[in-house]
């Protein structure tokens, strides 16, 4: 049986904890900041840990060797 490999495109966008919890960027910061607040806009910056339920379906797929 071959081993599972990591998918390329998780491992630029996922950083797991030494807890085992996932850390991900927050969406909606790519284009359009004319329309958003610059509230929204400082809120948006930096990492946040995901849900527990989507960052252990993150793990199991796509990051089985993190």
């Amino acid at each position: 049986m071959p081993k599972i490999k990591t998918k390329s495109g998780a491992k630029k966008r996922f950083k797991i904890t030494g807890t085992g919890k996932v850390k991900a960027a927050h969406a909606g910061k790519r284009h359009g900041m004319i329309k958003r607040t610059k509230k929204q806009i400082r809120q948006l910056r930096g990492t946040d840990v995901m849900f527990k339920t989507d960052g252990d379906n993150i793990k199991k797929y796509f990051l089985p060797n993190g």
